[in-house]
């Protein structure tokens, strides 16, 4: 890992979300819009926490809340926590418009601040990557949770390119074209290539060692779960082409996990 100080690699990560905040929920696989994705959020949640039935949820790096109003859809009683008051403007904005009741404060992930056994379940998407201390993250997400408590991560092996952008770049090279351009202008996408050679997970997130971390962390009862092609597939239907191709082809996952 880069030997620059934590903090300033977690000022730049936080700097970098909060200037997407205002069109983060414009992108698909940000936020939901279709009925069919939201059904299949819906089923993965059920699948791995149960019903919510009023109990204590954290939405981990909840940005403008998207995942925090699909747990409050199921009945958990939900806090966002995020460390970019931009995300959590857009996500107070999003939940007063939807008349919810979702609770959210500026934090740290790896420090809470919440008292010992507050949460029956924690979740989080597309956090776990971009973290810079893993093993002290997980330790503090397994002192949140009550005994019998679920942690349900959601992310992907991103970094590492899949080989329907090898083809993609393949033909364009041979057809004289330039790189196809991502979701982010030129100069977003190099401070996020940036950011993501100074993070725990620089090489590459296997589920596979996001196992052994929360193991080491005293989880049991893990399941690595990558039967979210119903999740993938509504995405894919509003994407380009190539996009959706890298999206169906891409190494995501959930995993989940019991604080015993």
């Amino acid at each position: 890992m880069n030997e620059l100080s934590n903090y300033s690699i977690r000022d730049e990560i936080r700097e970098f979300w909060s200037e997407r905040a205002a069109t983060f929920d414009q992108s698909v696989g940000h936020e939901v819009f279709s009925e069919a994705e939201r059904r299949a959020w819906h089923r993965l949640i059920r699948k791995h926490l149960g019903e919510g039935n009023g109990r204590p949820l954290l939405d981990l790096a909840c940005g403008t809340a998207v995942i925090s109003h699909l747990m409050n859809d199921m009945g958990f009683s939900v806090t966002g926590v995020d460390w970019s008051e931009a995300m959590l403007e857009q996500a107070r904005a999003k939940a007063a418009k939807r008349g919810t009741d979702i609770r959210f404060i500026m934090r740290d992930a790896e420090n809470i601040g919440e008292p010992d056994a507050s949460y029956e379940a924690i979740t989080n998407r597309h956090l776990v990557w971009t973290l810079v201390d893993v093993p002290a993250c997980f330790a503090e997400w397994y002192r949140l949770l009550k005994p019998g408590g679920r942690l349900l991560i959601i992310d992907g092996n991103m970094g590492r390119q899949g080989w329907v952008s090898r083809l993609h770049n393949s033909i364009n090279r041979l057809l004289g074209r330039p790189d196809p351009k991502g979701h982010m202008d030129p100069a977003m996408a190099e401070r996020h290539r940036r950011i993501r050679e100074r993070v725990y997970f620089s090489d590459g997130m296997p589920a596979e060692a996001v196992v052994a971390l929360l193991k080491a962390a005293g989880f049991a009862d893990i399941v690595i779960d990558r039967k979210m092609s119903d999740i993938h597939w509504a995405q894919a239907r509003k994407m380009p082409f190539w996009r959706a191709a890298e999206r169906l082809a891409s190494d995501r996952f959930a995993i989940s996990a019991t604080k015993h």
